[in-house]
């Protein structure tokens, strides 16, 4: 299925959607931003994920932490590029923290063909 982007649409919607998704959890909602042949990377050129079924085993598991959250602190979009700053919260083996990640979207009739990940270092949370 795809989801032509006319000239004039806004190409930070799939990104948008996908993040709303991933906050509630909800695995359909959030794959129907990816296309079915995306690539998923670790910044610059790491493939973790070929298609659409290997993002969704990664996050099957990811979404059954308890305090995941994605939290935008700026997007910008150039061409069919969007671009986020965002911590996320994860639980992570030693306990609660974040991690600061630089998103790369690549769109492509209005789903995500391409995303690149640049992780920086996790801080865990006092509780």
């Amino acid at each position: 299925m795809e989801f032509p982007l006319s000239p004039t649409a806004d190409v930070t919607h799939p990104v948008r959607m996908q993040l709303e998704a991933y906050n509630a959890k909800d695995i359909d909602g959030f794959m129907r931003w990816w296309a079915d042949d995306c690539l998923y990377f670790a910044f610059p050129d790491t493939l973790l994920a070929q298609g659409a079924e290997a993002i969704r085993e990664r996050h099957v598991e990811r979404f059954r932490e308890p305090d995941l959250e994605g939290r935008l602190l700026h997007r910008l979009s150039v061409g069919n590029m969007v671009i986020d700053h965002e911590t996320v919260r994860r639980t992570f083996p030693e306990g609660v923290g974040e991690v600061d990640v630089v998103c790369i979207y690549e769109i492509e009739n209005g789903r995500i063909a391409k995303a690149w990940f640049k992780l920086g270092e996790k801080r865990l949370l006092e509780r």
